[in-house]
């Protein structure tokens, strides 16, 4: 059985929401999830979107929206005090961890998740990314190494100009047998696609 394929931001609150959830959904249909975290600013040059908190009227009802979907999921969140943030620090830190470690890698980007959508730390920061990851036993000086390693810099742009060639315009964004699906909202349509083999 294939993989379902995971694209995030760790900027976006969705995205937060879906890694909460995408292991478990996968589990239960024994397959596994590879996660994609990617840089959106790159993807919205070439959509021309903008973030939900420049959009007029959007703006108001996706945070409605958020505390909504947090509460009906059993989830801490908090509006960022700063959104959206950079998240550079953010995916390079998964993909070393990564090379070194995948569940690791998984239990990070909850963690930073968390640590930006629970928390309001800003994520942005390498400081702030290499306290988080310490708090779960990574090695903080590698990671700080790590973080300037021209091969990790390299995978971060490797990973998102793929996801602008596989026209993966949002976070989060799934592939599942090869159907793409957008939006935490589409993960009932992933789960029904697990059950029944696709419609």
């Amino acid at each position: 059985m294939s993989s379902i394929e995971f694209y995030f931001d760790f900027s976006s609150p969705y995205g937060y929401f879906a890694s909460e959830q995408i292991d478990k959904i996968a589990e239960n249909h024994n397959r596994t999830v590879e996660w994609h975290p990617f840089l959106m600013g790159a993807v919205m040059k070439v959509t021309g979107r903008k973030p939900l908190v420049h959009i007029p009227m959007v703006d108001d009802y996706s945070d409605i929206d958020l505390h909504r979907c947090a509460r009906l999921y059993g989830l801490e969140y908090k509006t960022p005090s700063t959104f959206p943030i950079a998240t550079v620090a953010a995916c390079r830190a998964f993909y070393w961890q990564l090379s070194q470690d995948k569940q690791l890698a998984k239990q990070l980007a909850r963690k930073l998740f968390q640590a930006y959508f629970a928390e309001d730390r800003t994520i942005s920061e390498p400081d702030v990314v290499m306290d988080v990851a310490e708090s779960i036993g990574i090695d903080r000086i590698l990671l700080g190494k790590a973080l300037e390693d021209p091969d990790i810099k390299n995978k971060l742009r490797e990973v998102t100009n793929s996801a602008v060639e596989r026209k993966v315009f949002g976070s989060p964004f799934f592939f599942v047998d090869g159907e793409p699906f957008w939006g935490h909202d589409r993960m009932p349509h992933i789960q029904k696609w697990l059950e029944t083999g696709g419609w």
